[in-house]
């Protein structure tokens, strides 16, 4: 096969002009990526890929007639095909997003405004993320199953397994004899939020620690996903802000553009926000910054859970988690929407406990209730 056939296919859905050719040039700079066609509203959208079978489609959310998310649905239903949202940064734009990705898109990206200029770093993220998800010529079908990869590349799944029938988690009770925990970090990119609203929500009232959460998000997004988990867990779940204190019972997650690191406050363990140089980190949060500072603060008695996401952030931040004595959990293979966060885990040796991600809410609350000898 030649390389040209090797490229992956790609659909881009704009109701402007204007953006559909920015997006266009975007993708064609990468020589494995092919724009097959654009469509300008969600009817036409929904018909080319019935017409074309692109391997990713990329989705404007708010569009005339049906729009966006109606136009996920049906191309879900019809010919499921990774979609890649193009949002406003906007809190409507926010909220339509993680609705595109509840009912099956697997990612998205934030459209650059005047407030969010930085063009290179979106078509960065855009062609990362296309190439994350787009193994050319690989059809998925609902159900979908896991689709194959080469050795270097993340397995790439439309969505995850649908959910069985979960067990009733309880508080757990530290066994006899054992240290308890005192915080559980976790870490997720592509796929995200989806996994997050799947385990968030499974975690019983009471639980005993602090949970920290870093998912890869562009500004304007956190907060709505916080809210969102809020409103549907026993946790209260909330946006870190500086200086929030680290309470059982109490999900954080990192605001998008800001590093989270655990210090020592006057009443105990707090959130400390900060802004690190541009360039220095390629993800901002980052997991690694995150888990190795609460490694750094609660040593052996750290939890660190890896889920779906493109890339490694996280490896480092589990090493310094093991290191210190700790305890990892990472999301199979299979469930992921992209295998390689936790696959860079599980090849690095780091991974205690393999779970499906309708199980990670049970293998935390079974760690926890093990606790350390």
């Amino acid at each position: 096969m030649s390389e040209l056939d090797q490229r992956i296919r790609v659909l881009v859905v704009d109701d402007s002009a204007f953006m559909r050719r920015a997006l266009l040039k975007m993708l064609e700079n990468d020589p494995g990526i092919e724009v097959v066609a654009t469509a300008g509203s969600g009817e036409e959208a929904v018909e080319r890929v019935a017409a074309l079978r692109p391997d990713v489609v990329t989705m404007d959310v708010e569009m005339p007639g049906i729009g966006g998310i109606e136009a996920v649905r049906s191309i879900m239903r019809a010919h499921p095909t990774p979609i890649i949202m193009v949002s406003a940064v906007t809190r409507e734009g926010a909220e339509e997003t993680l609705r595109a990705l509840e009912l099956g898109a697997v990612d998205f990206i934030a459209k650059p405004t005047a407030a969010y200029m930085d063009i290179l770093k979106v078509a960065r993220d855009l062609v990362a993320k296309v190439r994350a998800v787009g193994a050319p010529r690989r059809r998925l079908t609902a159900p979908p199953a896991a689709l194959s990869a080469p050795v270097q590349a993340p397995t790439v799944r439309l969505r995850p397994e649908p959910p069985g029938a979960a067990p009733v988690l309880v508080v757990p009770r530290v066994r006899s004899g054992h240290a308890a925990y005192e915080v559980v970090t976790l870490g997720t990119s592509t796929g995200g939020p989806v996994a997050l609203s799947r385990v968030v929500p499974a975690l019983p009232a009471g639980f005993p620690v602090p949970l920290l959460i870093v998912q890869h998000m562009p500004p304007g997004f956190t907060r709505p996903l916080a809210e969102r988990l809020n409103g549907a867990s026993q946790l209260t779940v909330a946006e870190g802000e500086d200086g929030m204190p680290l309470r059982a019972g109490t999900a954080i997650i990192a605001p998008a553009g800001r590093q989270l690191a655990v210090v020592r406050g006057e009443g105990g363990w707090v959130c400390r926000l900060y802004i690190e140089p541009s360039g220095h980190s390629l993800h901002v949060p980052s997991v690694d910054h995150m888990m190795t500072s609460a490694a750094a603060a609660f040593r052996d008695r750290t939890i660190g859970v890896i889920m779906t996401g493109m890339g490694q952030d996280g490896l480092d931040g589990l090493k310094r988690i093991k290191a210190e004595g700790g305890y990892v959990v990472g999301q199979d293979e299979a469930s992921c929407v992209v295998y390689g966060m936790p696959r860079a885990a599980a090849l690095a040796g780091v991974v205690d406990r393999v779970a499906p991600l309708d199980g990670v809410a049970q293998a935390i609350v079974e760690t926890l209730a093990d606790g350390k000898l």
